[in-house]
């Protein structure tokens, strides 16, 4: 099908992204009106993003004990996306799997031409073949999108603003004016937890965006629908500690990790009933 934008969707994406985008002007300037000497600190924190930037692909697979397979070792894996990929429009990325019974999936690599998608062994193993290219497409609808381009780039001033909150007692008592280091703390709680929530925001707009992209790849929005309430229900059965460690991958996963700090106090995702109604009322308008 040809991909269609949503507008609405996008809207909301922007005006979220133009918020954080102002809180971030305000931080830097509150900061640069009283500490001076930060502005090495931001640009380490910067040259450290970069490297993530760059090497973000490579990160999330070693995060996740994933390997690169090769067309010989899963050729039907292999198959499925290439043809995704090419009705996406997009060159195909690299295949990797991850040993791990919970059924999940993601995408990482800051463009299409150096992305790689993802698959853990349970998924395999839990969905057929309509819902696993739902899954995939989903994926490859991220990259196309560069979600995690996005993501990275909005999350940089959040954690430097986190990282102030942590260390700030580094950077001294007071700044040359005699003002409190204290100031610069709470300035900084407030816009890591304004910041928090916005990307938390911008991530489950990116989710209802990358359904939507699925669909329009595979022209079966039913098969993810169905592919996510398979997932939700094989979540729900998997033991505590099983991916307890990568719950910080949240916002990259088909199904987030609800177990864990994380999981507690802020979703990447929206609730799993919505996304499956929206790819239903999606159905209906294709079949109309």
């Amino acid at each position: 099908m040809e991909w269609q934008t949503d507008w609405g969707l996008r809207f909301r994406m922007g005006f979220t992204m133009f918020l954080l985008f102002a809180l971030y002007l305000i931080f830097i300037g509150i900061l640069t009106a009283y500490f001076g000497n930060l502005l090495f600190a931001a640009v380490m924190l910067g040259a450290f993003s970069i490297v993530q930037f760059f090497f973000s692909d490579k990160l999330a697979l070693r995060s996740m004990g994933a390997r690169t397979v090769t067309e010989e070792e899963y050729p039907k894996l292999h198959a499925q996306i290439s043809r995704l990929a090419q009705q996406a429009d997009l060159p195909k990325p690299t295949v990797a799997i991850a040993e791990n019974r919970t059924p999940n999936a993601f995408a990482t690599g800051r463009s299409p031409s150096n992305a790689s998608v993802c698959v853990t062994t349970g998924i395999l193993s839990t969905l057929d073949d309509d819902e696993l290219e739902g899954v995939l497409a989903h994926e490859l609808a991220h990259i196309k999108n560069r979600d995690v381009a996005v993501m990275t780039i909005a999350s940089f001033l959040s954690t430097i603003a986190f990282l102030i909150v942590r260390w700030g007692w580094l950077f001294g008592g007071r700044d040359r004016n005699g003002a409190p280091m204290i100031v610069a703390i709470l300035v900084s709680l407030l816009v890591w937890v304004i910041s928090f929530l916005l990307i938390r925001a911008l991530s489950r707009y990116r989710e209802y965006s990358a359904d939507r992209g699925a669909a329009m790849i595979t022209g079966n929005p039913s098969a993810l629908a169905t592919a996510l309430m398979k997932i939700s229900g094989r979540m729900d059965q998997v033991p505590d500690e099983d991916l307890r460690e990568q719950a910080e991958m949240n916002a990259f996963f088909i199904i987030p990790i609800t177990r864990g700090f994380i999981g507690r106090i802020a979703s990447t995702h929206p609730p799993t009933e919505t996304r499956i109604e929206k790819l239903r009322e999606l159905e209906r308008e294709m079949e109309r």
